[in-house]
């Protein structure tokens, strides 16, 4: 059987994590890079895509690939739900969610065994809802 390598956490790992479990705002990998160079001036865009995807592969974070959008990271990885906003594509965790939403996951479905699911809701954020800015006539 061959041997897995086991991977060392290196500074540059340890960065990029702790900058993205900072902030709730489920950033791109170019953002990651970004944040990251505050504290690693020389680290590479190419470093932040691997370890973004190692740290994702390990179940230590989150990539969220919404629906078109480009590919942002949470650095929480419990099971949470999402909301995209349609016009900038930003994210957002919900918080709650009404109750009977998913009453039962399914066992099975269509054969499948069923090993999670992925629901993700679309809407406009704050910033992006011009509706709001303007008073009812």
């Amino acid at each position: 059987m061959p041997h897995r390598k086991q991977q060392r956490n290196t500074k540059q790992r340890k960065v990029i994590l702790d900058e993205l479990q900072k902030v709730s705002s489920h950033p791109t990998a170019v953002q990651v890079h970004e944040m990251a160079r505050r504290r690693l001036p020389k680290v590479s865009l190419g470093t932040v895509y691997r370890n973004l995807e190692l740290l994702d592969r390990q179940g230590i974070i989150q990539k969220l690939d919404l629906g078109g959008a480009e590919i942002r990271f949470d650095g929480n990885p419990d099971h949470h739900y999402h909301v995209r906003c349609v016009r900038c594509g930003r994210a957002d965790d919900l918080h709650e969610l009404p109750e009977n939403l998913l009453r039962v996951e399914p066992k099975e479905a269509c054969g499948y065994r069923i090993l999670g699911h992925r629901l993700e809701f679309v809407g406009i954020c704050p910033d992006c809802d011009y509706e709001k800015e303007c008073p009812p006539c």
